[in-house]
């Protein structure tokens, strides 16, 4: 399996340093709010990367930490006349309905919270300073970057640009303006923790060092996360941790790409930001899951409206290729694979080959997605009643396994169901009021999934193709 590093900026064979367990972490959120579409990339994709290690037969060891610490926690708090803990906490919770409601294995995931290792990061910081790496100041604690060599060798930014530049904070306090903080003194009113240098808080960076090492080791295989993490955060994680420990950091680095709405930088003030609440209002969150797949994950990827259906469309003629299968095995009698039978196992096997080789190609979803509807189109154009029982086993079993790859399949078909109902209540508001533009295109686009409308007395009735 190739993976892109993004340290080394090119694609490299992956060799895990422990054959028995893979060690993999994901940046997870500051929670303080809801997760937006931006958010739920790095879930997806990341989640597909280890479903796919676990189809192959290797076991992940899965971290994504929770930051339950933060300015942005604080000022929350505060405008909601909460506790930091309170508001973290409630945060989580709704963080996790999400993250299942994507269908991100949860059950195989490991949450450490920064507040839970306090000692432990004290512990690093104390570590840090004794060995030259880190100095306290005014109660602070600050990470001295310019006793690093190779600092910036993952987002290739310069330390002279850095201090000169307008991205990093100056201070009086700081030897310089590129430095960063490893623990923040206590201001009034803020949660606080004792320590060696007075009352404070840990700063972001050294959380996901402390954690990830907790749990993965001195050097783990995968560090992943959204690529606006580059820096200043991952580039201080490399820092601060082969400082302590003179080892690699992690082993690969994967960074996913942006997202953009309706073909715009996603923000908050042009009023194009989505959280994955307000978008399950109106779509499945499979649906979600399966749109973020459709492009290779070091691309962005264009959330739209449109964009959505399109994604709900292929879902869609993708699990009426597995109720095909079901239906036709409700029937089906013979044992023995025919010639055809033969031709059409041999053509699906081709599509898994297909689906793997692209998975091997640095997560290449897209692709493996189209080997998948390749797939769907031999199950329905080579597969019927004549089949044997056999036959439809072992294709149903490769679509289901593939479809387990990408986390689909969790839908209900009632899901489905009603999404046509929705349309079909839209159709009929339109034709009331004679918008048959409309009224005719939600008809089209039905029939375009294998869906016929029938207007009787009766109402309208529907049926598949």
């Amino acid at each position: 399996m190739k993976l892109y590093n993004s340290i080394k900026r090119a694609k490299e064979e992956f060799v895990p340093i422990d054959s028995d367990e893979i060690k993999m972490y994901v940046c997870g959120p500051t929670v303080y709010n809801y997760i937006h579409v931006g958010n739920a990339r790095p879930l997806v994709v990341f989640d597909t990367l280890r479903r796919y290690l676990n189809y192959k037969g290797q076991k992940v060891n899965y971290v994504v930490n929770f930051t339950d610490i933060d300015d942005k926690l604080i000022n929350k708090a505060k405008e909601e006349n909460t506790t930091v803990s309170e508001l973290a906490e409630r945060y989580i919770e709704e963080y996790l309905k999400d993250s299942r409601a994507l269908n991100v294995n949860e059950e195989d995931t490991k949450h450490p919270k920064a507040t839970e290792h306090i000692d432990d990061i004290v512990e690093y910081v104390k570590a840090l300073i004794e060995k030259g790496y880190a100095y306290e100041s005014h109660g602070d604690v600050y990470f001295e970057v310019a006793k690093v060599e190779d600092y910036g060798k993952l987002s290739k930014k310069k330390l002279e640009d850095l201090i000169t530049g307008a991205r990093v904070s100056v201070s009086d306090i700081k030897k310089s303006p590129a430095d960063f903080a490893l623990w923040k003194k206590a201001k009034v009113g803020e949660p606080a923790w004792e320590s060696p240098w007075g009352l404070g808080r840990p700063g972001w960076h050294i959380e996901c060092s402390v954690m990830s090492q907790k749990y993965l080791g001195e050097t783990m295989d995968i560090h992943a996360g959204g690529e606006d993490l580059q820096f200043p955060h991952h580039e201080n994680e490399i820092a601060q941790s082969e400082s302590l420990t003179g080892k690699p950091f992690a082993n690969y680095w994967l960074h996913n790409g942006m997202i953009n709405v309706n073909n715009e930088k996603m923000s908050k003030s042009k009023g194009n930001f989505f959280t994955v609440r307000e978008i399950s209002e109106e779509f499945h969150l499979e649906i979600l899951r399966f749109f973020l797949l459709t492009a290779h994950y070091r691309k962005p990827i264009n959330f739209s409206r449109d964009n959505m259906e399109q994604a709900k469309r292929g879902l869609e003629r993708i699990y009426k290729s597995k109720e095909r299968l079901e239906e036709l095995l409700e029937s089906a009698k013979g044992s023995e694979i025919s010639e055809k039978d033969a031709e059409a196992l041999a053509e699906v096997e081709k599509y898994r080959v297909e689906f793997e080789q692209s998975m091997e190609d640095d997560i290449n979803t897209a692709d493996a997605i189209s080997a998948i509807f390749e797939m769907v189109k031999v199950i329905n154009t080579s597969l019927d009643e004549n089949s044997s029982r056999k036959a439809l086993e072992e294709v149903k079993s490769t679509l289901c396994e593939l479809g387990e790859v990408i986390g689909i399949f969790r839908m209900e078909k009632e899901s489905l169901e009603g999404e046509i109902e929705k349309l079909i209540e839209q159709r009929n508001k339109a034709r009331a009021e004679k918008d048959f533009a409309t009224a005719d295109r939600i008809r089209d686009e039905l029939l375009n999934d294998g869906i016929v409308l029938e207007d009787t007395p009766h109402g309208v009735k529907w049926r598949r193709v």
